[in-house]
């Protein structure tokens, strides 16, 4: 099992955690991190471009000029896709991007991004994190304890509205609750800091 070094707020160590092998310890699986990430990504995506067909633009309701006798290429409305102004041939239309993948794949995928963040030693684990008041000045004090200069995802095992306030105006850093992490964001900033409850919490969730 991989052992990691814990933390109090003030930047002290105060013993070590034990991580569970299945969760924290796996040979990162590079595919299936990046098909969790490409899932959340396609999500996001609104998918509200559209084009006009030759139906839908104004105009073109009449032959342009008689079938036969002109000497001209025939034409059968001015709103075809060759004219000016004409409608798009296969242009884009509202759609949803989003594709499912298997529970399993998606459970592989946020255990080898955790895994990912033991072996590039960009973890914290904390005692404890919590906050009698929203203070950003406070939370930002602890950040610089923990000498966290980057881009950090805060978890804790449950939703912690002081700290959410504290952290919300603090620019790279995000928190969230231990149910609502996931691939993108554990990815996306340089480290973790994690209370032993939420390491609990999603151990037991994902072993």
């Amino acid at each position: 099992m991989p052992k990691v070094a814990l933390y109090n707020v003030s930047g002290s160590q105060v013993g070590e955690v034990e991580l569970a092998d299945s969760v924290f310890g796996i040979q990162p699986n590079s595919h299936v991190l990046h098909s969790a990430v490409l899932l959340q990504q396609a999500a996001e995506r609104r998918g509200t471009h559209k084009t006009k067909g030759r139906s839908e633009v104004r105009g073109g309701g009449r032959k342009p000029w008689k079938q036969k006798g002109t000497g001209r290429a025939r034409q059968g409305s001015i709103r075809a896709p060759q004219w000016v102004g004409g409608g798009t041939v296969f242009g884009p239309t509202p759609r949803s991007y989003a594709f499912k993948l298997p529970r399993k794949v998606r459970r592989l995928a946020i255990r080898s991004a955790l895994s990912t963040k033991v072996i590039g030693n960009e973890i914290v684990v904390l005692d404890q994190l919590t906050l009698a008041t929203p203070k950003t000045k406070e939370f930002a004090a602890i950040l610089n304890n923990l000498k966290v200069a980057r881009k950090a995802l805060v978890v804790t095992a449950n939703y912690e509205d002081n700290v959410a306030l504290s952290a919300r105006n603090i620019p790279g850093v995000k928190f969230v609750a231990a149910e609502g992490i996931n691939v993108l964001d554990v990815l996306q900033y340089d480290k973790l800091i994690i209370t032993k409850e939420a390491v609990e919490k999603v151990q037991e969730v994902l072993a």
